[in-house]
């Protein structure tokens, strides 16, 4: 019976386990550095170093200055890079004399993986037992719909994301797009959500049944307003709505909110580790759980997440605002797990900031389905040139 139980959470470590036991400590971590790009809006790089001359890169949920300040406490330099899940519970079992900075132990742990899959010359996803499946679905943003409000600038829109080689099936638009630069939150109008109501139509019209369309809130609303925003919305038949609630973390308000919208629920870009996702989970309080890997616990934070939302058959998104490490990351979690529903990324956008850090192989994203990197590590080979080039005038790793 305790077999039994342990599947499948323990499956997927002790297969981890397994591969990394004939190399266990030929190599040691001799650095430990952090990296402020000019594009990072909720985070940076962090590089982990080893006297076989082999990195691993992370990102985190902080800034440098703060990854800095905090790195040493993790006492990482010295360690061997393959014991990951002892470092894991090192770092997020320590509770003097901080709290574990989990968005930064986020990204350590990442760059852990990639220097695992580098050292063991496998991918990240294999090293968890997958893949699961052969590409990850993915999904994309609205920002860039100029004006919701008029049904020719939506089938402008509409038209401009039908010819982008990517292919993206699905975006998520904020309904705040719909009132421009009118305040809102924690309450909403009745004159505001008409707007909201009209915007969204306008958006179906245009993009037809072809193209997913999600709602996209940012955690701004009452109870009373989440759940009007919700039925003012729900004409569009939308794929999700995402954070609904002002109250971040669980209360009894996301059952309120659940019990009163017929559209699917998706929150948890900000929530840390199992315990934080566990009453969600237990409650049903969403249909779907969207940790962030850069803020929930990194890889080992986020597939004990993922294991513990499969016992009730709970999908899993994730959220992704960040750079490439980021997103090779999450597609290499979203290929092992097998409750994954799609990620969001921040590729195909004009200028393909994000896809030019890539040195060699760019990411490839077709039909909406991101095709599995299949170097060691995370498979990401980040180009110098390009990491100078978006470095801010004073900034360097340290």
């Amino acid at each position: 019976m305790r077999m039994a139980l342990a599947v499948p959470a323990g499956s997927w470590l002790a297969h981890y386990e397994a591969l990394a036991a004939p190399a266990r400590g030929a190599v040691k971590i001799t650095a430990v550095k952090a990296l402020q790009l000019d594009f990072q809006t909720d985070g940076c790089l962090v590089r982990i170093e080893t006297d076989a001359g082999i990195t691993g890169y992370g990102e985190t949920g902080v800034d440098a200055k703060m990854a800095r300040a905090r790195i040493p406490q993790y006492r990482l330099v010295g360690q061997d890079p393959l014991s990951i899940e002892r470092h894991f519970q090192n770092m997020t079992g320590a509770i003097h004399p901080f709290l574990p900075c989990v968005p930064l132990i986020s990204g350590l742990d990442i760059a852990l993986w990639d220097l695992a899959g580098k050292i063991l010359d496998i991918p990240v996803y294999k090293l968890m037992g997958g893949p699961q499946r052969d590409a990850v679905p993915m999904y994309s943003h609205g920002d860039f719909l100029k004006d919701m409000l008029t049904p020719a600038s939506c089938k402008e829109w509409a038209q401009m994301i039908r010819e982008q080689p990517e292919g993206f099936t699905a975006y998520k638009i904020e309904p705040t797009q719909a009132l421009r630069s009118e305040r809102v939150g924690p309450g909403i109008t009745t004159a505001q959500l008409a707007k909201v109501a009209k915007g969204f139509a306008n958006v179906r019209e245009a993009v037809g049944d072809s193209i997913d369309i999600a709602v996209h809130c940012h955690n701004q609303y009452d109870t009373p307003s989440a759940i009007a925003v919700s039925r003012a919305t729900e004409q569009i038949n939308p794929l999700f709505i995402e954070d609904l609630s002002n109250s971040v973390e669980y209360s009894e308000a996301w059952m309120a909110i659940k019990r009163a919208t017929r559209t699917p629920m998706l929150t948890g870009e900000k929530l840390e580790l199992l315990k934080q996702y566990k009453p969600f989970v237990d409650n049903q309080a969403v249909d779907i759980i969207h940790p962030d890997i850069s803020y929930a616990g990194g890889v080992s934070g986020c597939r004990k997440i993922s294991d513990y939302a499969m016992l009730y058959r709970t999908p899993m998104a994730l959220h992704n605002i960040g750079s490439l490490v980021r997103t090779y990351a999450s597609v290499h979690l979203a290929a092992a797990i097998p409750n994954f529903y799609r990620s969001e990324c921040r590729l195909g956008r004009p200028g393909r900031v994000y896809e030019k850090m890539a040195l060699n192989q760019p990411p490839v994203i077709r039909n909406s389905n991101f095709q599995l990197p299949t170097g060691p590590g995370l498979g990401l080979e980040i180009d110098p040139a390009y990491m100078r080039e978006h470095t801010p005038k004073g900034e360097d790793w340290a």
